[in-house]
């Protein structure tokens, strides 16, 4: 009979971290920028003006047509991989704890702490700048078939399922109609305490209001050193268990740190994940282009200004 091992040193060290910090680190390199957090609407239109938009989804219009469920798309129908990857990438922003800086706080676990107020300028910034945020489904449909997107698309997502997300940063999406991916921490699920996660109730409750939920492991080990089970405690076990608690299919994935290799691509394909999205690193399979779809962290002291800036200059082709 299978029996959960006890954590391995590396991760049990991660999650007395994530205790006391309150941070997973999904970091790779990424460094936020130290501009100041406020901004205000000439600056944005400068910054419109002066750097063209990169996104040119197939004949973009305001609202894109209903996405049907992806998995009936024929598989004659879906793109071959040269296709994919030659179709420019939607900018996908991801997020994790949306709350103000505390004292013990340190520098570079700011880079993934977003002030409240700060995610509401970032939020305007999109809603002033004409975006319209999609979802995986849509995505994924435009990757595979070209399928059409509302005009300046962008993907919200955010990691681990930190309580802030659903207390702080939903209401502000919603606000500007706005939808997003979370992808969840499966091991952290209604753990309070000095950093709390959302409980079953709040990950249907936004999977019920049209957010999309998503998975990010059992308890944020590495996918590149799997081995034995992981790949059933890691992956299978946490998916069932989100799809319990949603009542809905879980086919999108969010590599923990950002990290992926060869290996794990077949393994995450056969299991059913339609996409699996990486972070800051350009690299992209060339054969399962989907599974190494690209995001890059909305750093915590960056302005709207920054965020803007970077967001179109890092996913211009």
């Amino acid at each position: 009979m299978f029996t959960r091992p006890v954590l391995p040193v590396v991760t049990a060290l991660g999650l007395f971290l994530l205790t006391i910090s309150g941070l997973t680190s999904c970091k790779q390199g990424q460094s936020a920028d130290t501009n100041s957090a406020n901004t205000n609407a000439g600056a944005i239109a400068t910054a419109e003006a002066s750097t063209k938009s990169a996104i040119t989804a197939a004949k973009p219009t305001e609202t894109a047509a209903p996405v049907t469920d992806p998995t009936t798309i024929p598989a004659g129908k879906i793109a071959d991989p040269a296709t994919i990857l030659s179709r420019q990438q939607v900018p996908v922003l991801c997020y994790h704890q949306i709350r103000d800086w505390r004292a013990r706080d340190s520098k570079s676990a700011k880079d993934y702490i977003v002030p409240p107020d700060l995610f509401k300028d970032h939020m305007q910034m999109l809603a002033d700048s004409g975006y319209h945020t999609i979802l995986p489904d849509q995505y994924y449909a435009y990757l595979t078939t070209g399928a059409p997107l509302p005009a300046k698309p962008v993907m919200i997502t955010f990691d681990d399922g930190d309580l802030d997300q659903y207390t702080v940063a939903a209401p502000i999406l919603e606000k500007h109609g706005f939808k997003a991916s979370f992808f969840i921490m499966t091991v952290a699920i209604g753990r309070r305490g000095y950093q709390p996660y959302m409980d079953k109730q709040q990950i249907k409750d936004l999977s019920d209001r049209g957010h999309t939920i998503g998975a990010h492991t059992w308890d944020h080990h590495n996918v590149k050193k799997y081995q034995g089970d992981d790949w059933k405690i890691q992956i299978d076990e946490p998916n069932e268990k989100l799809q319990t608690i949603t009542g809905k299919p879980v086919r999108y994935f969010a590599y923990p740190f950002g990290l992926w290799n060869e290996a794990a691509l077949p393994e995450l394909k056969k299991r059913g994940y339609l996409m699996a999205f990486t972070l800051a690193e350009k690299k992209r399979d060339p054969q399962l282009p989907l599974l190494t779809t690209r995001r890059i962290i909305a750093g915590g002291p960056w302005s709207a200004k920054t965020l803007y800036r970077n967001m179109v200059g890092s996913f211009r082709q």
